[in-house]
């Protein structure tokens, strides 16, 4: 068992900005839904293919604190003490016969998922090195949300029943502090392999697309979850040593323009709105020098869950939603204003 610190601030401030080339998404600009994914597919295919083994040392460039030990998303206490530390190389596992021993290289999109083949084998943007043990118990389930884990990892990972809607069966759920980056990592995969995964066997997809549950989860997740300063520095450094980029990091209102309610929505983002909800009331905030306006509200599936007028200034809206992330239209076609709110 490694000794126990207490986690260093990680990244400097020259990495909270994004090191994106110049003209580098031009071919996705203007572009909504499925053009926009696949501009997206032309511009971050193909890429430098790492072999297997070469993933450790990528680790040493993608996934290290600023104490040069290992950053493993499966054990770290964001602002706390951490249960073990580990070091590169001498901790490789190797065997293992419980948590804290060594770390390994986690697929978070399993292999099994894939048939364990190039280049989706090695893709950095979604392999991570995590502890060998948490790595086992999470073995090749889903991610989803878990309310009875019948198992917990130190930090609070945890596998059990899932609990999301539409979602059945086993599932692991990280910790709060990397949902986003994880969801990021799967748009990502539905992305560079457009084309590929049409013929991959998921537990989370058909064909090329999420089921409805999945991709609700993910988008409630990366509204949940925005990107962190390590999300950005990852990603540079990924593109480094892949040539590639994860859009989803560099551009987060693309995870909307492509997936979820409001992908079928071409209008403009409100910043003049204010929409939450709680204890079963959609409240809205409304200018109040404008008149009552349609509204309608929009599950992840797009399906319309509400449709009445706003009314003016601050209203209140009896709907019983279940969890997950939602669209708030309000306005005519043409002059209509979208809000994001999750449950």
């Amino acid at each position: 068992m490694r000794i126990p610190f207490v986690a260093a601030v990680v990244l400097l401030p020259a990495l909270l900005f994004a090191q994106i080339p110049p003209g580098y998404y031009d071919p996705a600009q203007g572009l909504t839904g499925e053009a926009l994914r696949t501009a997206l597919n032309g511009i971050i295919s193909p890429h430098t293919v790492l072999q297997y083994s070469q993933l450790w040392a990528a680790f040493y460039r993608t996934d290290r604190r600023a104490n040069n030990t290992v950053w493993d998303i499966y054990s770290d206490v964001p602002g706390g003490p951490l249960p073990y530390s580990y070091q590169f190389v001498t901790d490789q596992c190797g065997t293992y016969t419980g948590e804290g021993d060594c770390f390994n290289r986690e697929h978070s999109f399993p292999v099994g998922w894939f048939n364990d083949v190039p280049p989706m084998n090695t893709d950095l943007f979604h392999i991570y090195p995590t502890d060998g043990w948490v790595n086992a118990q999470r073995g090749s389930w889903p991610y989803g949300t878990v309310n009875a884990p019948a198992y917990t990892s130190d930090n609070g990972s945890k596998r059990g029943p899932c609990t999301w809607p539409g979602c059945t069966g086993t599932v692991f759920e990280p910790i709060n502090e990397y949902k986003g980056d994880l969801a990021r990592g799967y748009l990502y995969m539905l992305t560079r392999y457009l084309n590929e995964s049409q013929s991959w066997s998921t537990p989370i997809t058909t064909g090329n697309e999420f089921f409805g549950w999945t991709e609700s989860l993910l988008v409630a997740w990366c509204t949940q979850d925005p990107v962190s300063a390590k999300e950005i520095a990852r990603n540079d450094s990924i593109y480094r040593i892949q040539g590639n980029r994860n859009p989803y990091i560099d551009n987060p209102q693309w995870v909307y323009s492509i997936w979820g309610p409001q992908a079928a929505i071409d209008e403009v983002v409100a910043d003049d709105i204010r929409a939450w909800y709680a204890e079963g009331v959609l409240t809205i905030d409304l200018d109040p020098t404008l008149p009552s306006l349609s509204l309608s509200v929009r599950d992840a599936l797009g399906r319309t869950v509400l449709q009445e007028r706003s009314g003016t200034g601050r209203t209140a809206h009896p709907i019983d939603l279940v969890p997950g992330t939602y669209c708030l239209v309000i306005g005519d076609v043409g002059q209509r204003r979208v809000v994001r709110f999750v449950r």
